[in-house]
């Protein structure tokens, strides 16, 4: 009987493959698309930089691909209606992302594993890996619902790892980083964001009845009771210690961002975004006032062109330098391999969006820009299409993250809002974001098969 049953499985797993699937051979055909154009940048880098191609560097993006690929391959058998667009448009914002920072790596004559992008290759097949263990352990994403604040306590630890007497990186400028071993570092707060995002779904589906009751009406806008802005005001003051204890603006901002979010499309009122517009501003405010490297920032935005700020100890020269970045390459860019972005300090994570608008120009920036907005686009089409409470608020959470963080770190480059210490998503070097991007982006492929199978499925 087992073999029988076994058997019987085998051949419904064949009959699933060979089965037409719209879905996954729309996916096939762009992840080819994709793949080209990551090789193509690899190549023309090589070409600009070297006036020659190194073959061993496609070599490596072609064992990716290979991961990328078999990926795929595990979405046709265990999730063959996940969204086809998500997963090509990572795989082509991770391989530009990759054939800049090797640019960079080129000009400032790296080698061996000093290459950062030797590290981000190495990554990005640890981030695959990842997404495709998730995708195939995480066969009910519902089942995520059930361990709630088990993902807030873990959230929270992560945040508070860097504390640990012992873990804490050397030389960091922020308290965000962890060391183990003194050769292996990571940033557990992108881990938590994902953790925090599970654990407010999770919580707003429990508790959207009481926020969203009727409170009193004041200028259009119905207010909620005092009662009900406990959990904002917990998550408002669990930013603000971010800011303080870890000096980090950026993911302090986000994780509110992220909270404020999720509460106005579990509850639908407008009086949620005022309150959390104002908790930011306060915030702000505060910080502006209490610590020195926030005021520092904004004086670097405010007065960016200042000679006695640029030349300051943390002054504004490396704001200034990526905005000239920008205004060298112009519409269409210098060409891959021929600009200058290493002039640029950390023109490889923090100012990789000016070291790509100097070579692809603002076309190219402009088409990266599209690609963000067609991912976080579907993943807010994934929660929307689903009648499941749950998963409708983790994929929109995730979703605007990635927005969120991608405004913050390009509104920072181009001067539009003070900088913070985030990365852009798949782009900018980075182990931990890369994980944590390719962990999302597992989500939200599962989310969307889950969607799609059982769109009548209601939690809460």
């Amino acid at each position: 009987m087992t073999s029988i049953s076994a058997d019987t499985s085998v051949m419904k797993a064949l009959a699933k493959i060979r089965m037409p699937q719209k879905q996954r051979n729309r996916e096939f055909w762009l992840l080819l698309f994709a793949c080209a154009i990551a090789g193509s940048a690899l190549a023309l880098v090589q070409l600009g930089a070297l006036k020659t191609i190194d073959p061993m560097i496609l070599l490596i993006g072609g064992g990716l691909a290979v991961l990328v690929f078999a990926l795929h391959v595990v979405l046709r058998v265990v999730a063959s209606d996940a969204d086809p667009f998500v997963l090509p448009i990572a795989t082509v914002l991770t391989g530009l992302g990759i054939a800049m920072i090797y640019r960079i790596d080129i000009a400032e004559k790296h080698v061996g594993w000093a290459m950062f992008s030797s590290k981000q290759l190495a990554w990005t097949a640890i981030s695959l890996a990842g997404a495709i263990a998730l995708v195939i352990a995480l066969r009910n994403y519902r089942v995520l619902y059930r361990y709630t604040y088990l993902f807030g306590l873990a959230g929270l630890v992560l945040l508070i790892l860097p504390f640990i007497p012992g873990l804490k990186a050397r030389g960091a400028n922020a308290d965000v980083w962890v060391s183990i071993g003194g050769w292996f570092s990571f940033q557990p707060g992108e881990l938590a964001k994902i953790c925090l995002a599970i654990f407010f779904a999770g919580y707003l589906v429990r508790t959207r009845e009481s926020l969203s009751s009727v409170g009193k009406k004041f200028l259009g806008v119905t207010w909620p009771r005092m009662r009900e802005l406990g959990p904002v005001l917990v998550v408002w003051l669990l930013s603000l210690l971010i800011i303080v204890l870890q000096r980090d603006l950026g993911t302090g901002m986000l994780i509110f961002g992220m909270f404020i979010a999720m509460l106005y499309i579990a509850t639908g009122k407008t009086s949620w975004v005022l309150i959390g517009l104002v908790g930011v501003g306060a915030g702000v405010f505060l910080a502006t006032r209490i610590l020195a490297y926030v005021q520092h920032r904004f004086t670097n935005w405010l007065d960016a062109f200042n000679p006695d700020v640029i030349a300051a100890n943390g002054g504004s020269f490396q704001l200034v330098e990526g905005i000239f970045g920008l205004a060298h390459g112009g519409l269409i860019g210098t060409g891959l391999g021929q600009g200058r972005p290493q002039i640029t300090p950390l023109a490889h994570s923090d100012y990789i969006i000016p070291s790509l608008g100097e070579e692809l120009g603002i076309v190219g920036l402009f088409a990266i820009l599209c690609l963000y907005m067609v991912f976080i686009s579907r993943g807010l089409r994934i929660g929307l299409a689903g009648q499941d409470d749950f998963g409708k608020l983790l994929s929109t959470g995730l979703s605007f993250t990635i927005a969120l963080q991608v405004f913050i770190m390009v509104g920072g480059v181009t001067r539009v809002i003070p900088l913070t210490g985030l990365t852009t998503p798949f782009l900018a070097a980075g182990g931990s974001s890369l994980v944590a991007n390719w962990l999302i982006v597992a989500l939200l492929l599962r989310i969307s098969d889950g969607v799609r199978r059982q769109p009548r499925v209601v939690i809460g």
